[in-house]
């Protein structure tokens, strides 16, 4: 976790440069509630600034979500990166229905969602149609949907997956 410091300092960069939005995440599986406070005090820096908020920490729970809208978020990212029944063989820190349950606590703390996929992770066609279908059933619709492209990376477990044709990616996004 950056200290708070860096982090506005970062926003005002920023802002300087034209940014309307700033986004701000954490690459661990859930938030916990010690750090909280720095969060906090990270979204009420970045929203007196005049910027809107984004972040992703992993799953939160409907308690951490309201914490998080009470400090002015405007936005919560938490993909759920493929189809339902392709995603264990991705992923295995979390259920699909985790991810669920965190949007669920997101839109009930009225925050606005973005949550997208990955595409190129080995997944068939029919995985990535299944997740334009459990986008399509969240409701409210996401506000962001972020389709992103696998950068396979030597050492990591999909290091090896055959790259996505850029066309056939962009036709996806389509």
């Amino acid at each position: 976790l950056m200290p708070a410091r860096e982090v506005l300092e970062a926003a005002g960069r920023a802002k300087a440069e034209g940014a309307e939005r700033f986004c701000m995440g954490a690459a661990w599986r859930e938030l916990k509630d010690r750090d909280l406070p720095a969060i906090v005090e990270m979204v009420r820096g970045v929203k007196a600034l005049g910027l809107e908020t984004c972040m992703t920490l992993g799953m939160l729970t409907g308690a951490q979500a309201e914490a998080l809208r009470e400090a002015g978020l405007d936005y919560y990212n938490h993909n759920l990166d493929t189809g339902p029944a392709y995603y264990p063989s991705v992923v295995s820190t979390r259920t699909y229905q985790d991810r669920l349950d965190t949007l669920a606590h997101v839109r009930a703390a009225g925050m606005k969602v973005c949550c997208g996929g990955i595409l190129g992770m080995g997944e068939r066609a029919e995985d990535r149609a299944d997740l334009i279908v459990e986008l399509s059933k969240l409701r409210p619709h996401p506000e962001s949907v972020p389709i992103n492209h696998l950068v396979p990376i030597a050492g990591t477990p999909l290091a090896g997956a055959d790259p996505i044709d850029g066309l056939d990616f962009v036709r996806w996004i389509a």
